[in-house]
């Protein structure tokens, strides 16, 4: 038996004259080496007879594809997540501090331990809707960030949450060490994120970007780098790392966006200084506002001491 399912369409007007490995990757959200291994199978016809990926299409011509199996549902694999604290917990929410080194959830190709896996062999039950791999998630912290993180154990609290985070009524506070001294000493960088042109693994600012802004304020300031608290309005990926390097003050110990690798190696740091200090946001069931701080890992807080000295 298969469960791969056949797709059968005319081609639209708007397609007309595309390579068949692009058309099929954007009609059914395929990558291109997908859609051409496809092609290569045979699993492609147009008006019935086996297409080649270089072919172009013509509008009108009957497009069969069949598509490839699905993809076993990922599962979080239940595991003690080393250095993961519950900071609190209830019926409808779990707080933890997230070690750097750990992702949120499951991923195609991430091996390492995450923090569903963590909460289920601490025994807690996550019970909400959404994808097997990724019940409960309501945010995420990238695997290089330490700090609190809040994940949905019930229904309400997942609904509550979510939209939380959409809406941006949740204050959501950094700590991070950069280079340098920012000036003015309190500002707000407002710059769109996207994919960096040239490197597609890292991202920069961008003028046709994602809408980004950084809150940052200097709480202490040193011969080489400055201790910043630093609110998000918005939450895209990288965005306080690429934000402080786009005004020339990266993290220290993030080489990825420019920093400075001897300060890092003084400091005793292999990742960039970094750390998701306070969560504040209400209450799914009471509606009581609360907020969760988590202490600096001890990497983080003996980097502080060596610059401190």
């Amino acid at each position: 038996m298969t469960n791969r399912e056949t797709r059968t369409l005319p081609v639209p007007e708007g397609l007309e004259g595309m390579r068949v490995d692009a058309a099929v990757a954007r009609l059914f959200g395929l990558s291109r080496t997908v859609a051409a291994d496809l092609i290569a199978e045979g699993d492609v016809t147009i008006d019935a007879v086996p297409s080649m990926k270089s072919d172009r299409l013509t509008a009108g011509t009957m497009l069969e594809v069949l598509l490839p199996a699905p993809e076993e549902p990922l599962e979080p694999v239940a595991e003690h997540v080393e250095g993961m604290d519950i900071l609190y917990s209830d019926r409808d929410i779990i707080a933890v501090n997230k070690p750097v080194g750990v992702a949120a959830h499951p991923t195609v190709g991430w091996e390492g331990p995450t923090v569903l896996g963590g909460l289920a062999a601490a025994g807690f039950r996550i019970s909400t809707s959404g994808p097997p791999e990724r019940k409960g998630i309501v945010q995420r912290l990238d695997v290089g960030t330490s700090g609190v993180m809040v994940v949905a154990a019930s229904e309400r609290g997942y609904s509550v949450l979510k939209r939380a985070f959409k809406e941006r009524t949740v204050e959501k506070t950094y700590h991070a060490l950069v280079q340098g001294l920012p000036d003015p000493l309190t500002g707000t960088i407002d710059a769109a994120i996207g994919r960096h042109p040239s490197a597609g693994w890292k991202f920069a600012v961008t003028a046709d970007g994602k809408h980004a802004i950084t809150h940052y304020e200097v709480v202490e300031a040193f011969r080489e780098a400055s201790l910043l608290e630093i609110h998000l309005e918005t939450g895209r990926t990288h965005q306080i790392r690429v934000h402080m390097a786009s005004i020339g003050h990266p993290c220290v110990g993030d080489p990825m966006y420019g920093s400075d690798p001897n300060l890092a190696k003084r400091l005793g740091l292999i990742r960039q200084w970094l750390h998701a200090v306070r969560l504040g946001f209400t209450h799914p069931a009471t509606g009581d506002w609360m907020e969760i701080e988590a202490p600096y890992p001890d990497d983080l807080s003996h980097a502080l001491e060596v610059i401190r000295s």
